[in-house]
């Protein structure tokens, strides 16, 4: 979540005049997060989320997202859904972006997990793939995979200026996880970006699953190696949890099995997912406008979590 666009009180309060969720009575940009801009919005009825879909979010994914969503929510997942209007419609148009009010959950992100939070998280994301066997709709995932290298050459030489000589071992690194991507796993609608920020709990119980917008078709069991790199490490990447990374890996299982082969690919998985979110928090980095209310990700945070799948099996 983050802020780009901004929004008057007088628009926002012409944009809740829509819908049957009372007026307006505060709004606060929320600044976590690089992908769309977000408000928390108190009415006289309730508590919402105000979502603007910038750039990187095509209007043309919206209903992918949005029916991904009722899905999950339908078969009782924890999950946000996109309000309509009084004429049924749930994507609106405000501040010359798309937007959707969508319903708040009660919960915190943790920072610090313990096990016993991240084994409820895991079995979390394992209900969210069990319910999702049964959805249909596919979206490409615009970070998968194949995009990666010519992620790296538009991010050029200027990454040297995060790291110098960063480029050259980032291409080295992924010519080798490229090499062995795995190409005949199970493949399913994905949530892709299952870090801490983006699960609600209260104590140890998950009240809410959150930030759909990387959602797609992809390796199933990727979703659980991209939650692993977010989940077991520290903030900087500097210090690896194997009792969170069990838990994680545990609390899937529990809910959705792992076969043979997914468990043997999750090693380059993560590995693979560690170059994903080097080369956009690079790509966020070199890039982010000056005046956007957004935290920069440190990219390198990544790089050190990649020297350390390198090292050592986590999965053993």
């Amino acid at each position: 979540m983050a802020v780009y666009t901004q929004v008057s009180a007088e628009a926002l309060g012409d944009f809740l005049a829509r819908f049957d969720h009372g007026s307006l009575l505060s709004a606060k940009g929320i600044a976590e997060g690089v992908q769309n801009s977000n408000y928390l919005v108190d009415t006289t009825a309730d508590r919402f989320i105000l979502t603007l879909y910038e750039e990187r979010t095509s209007t043309d994914d919206l209903p992918f997202f949005l029916a991904m969503l009722d899905h999950l929510a339908d078969d009782g997942n924890p999950v946000p859904r996109a309000l309509p209007d009084r004429d049924g419609a749930a994507i609106q148009q405000l501040a010359g972006r798309s937007a959707c009010l969508i319903e708040f959950l009660t919960g915190v992100s943790v920072s610090h997990p313990t096990p016993a939070q991240a084994r409820a998280a895991g079995a979390a994301l394992g209900q969210l793939h069990e319910s999702l066997a049964g959805f249909t709709q596919t979206r490409a995932n615009p970070l998968g995979a194949d995009t990666w290298r010519p992620f790296l050459e538009r991010c050029g030489r200027d990454i040297d200026t995060i790291s110098p000589g960063l480029f050259d071992r980032t291409e080295a690194a992924l010519t080798a996880v490229l090499a062995e991507w795995p190409r005949d796993l199970p493949m399913a609608a994905i949530h892709s970006d299952l870090f801490p920020d983006n699960v609600l709990m209260l104590g140890d119980r998950v009240t809410g699953v959150i930030d759909f917008y990387f959602a797609c078709t992809d390796i199933r069991a990727y979703d659980l190696a991209v939650m692993h790199t977010s989940w077991a490490f520290d903030g900087d990447g500097t210090t690896y949890d194997p009792a969170i990374g069990k838990a994680l890996i545990d609390g899937y299982a529990s809910r959705f099995p792992l076969s043979e082969a997914e468990r043997a690919a999750l090693p380059i998985l993560a590995r693979g997912a560690c170059l994903r979110f080097l080369l956009t928090r690079a790509w966020d980095w070199l890039n982010t406008p000056a005046d956007a209310l957004v935290t920069r990700k440190d990219p390198l945070a990544y790089w050190r979590r990649l020297e350390t799948y390198l090292k050592d099996d986590l999965f053993a």
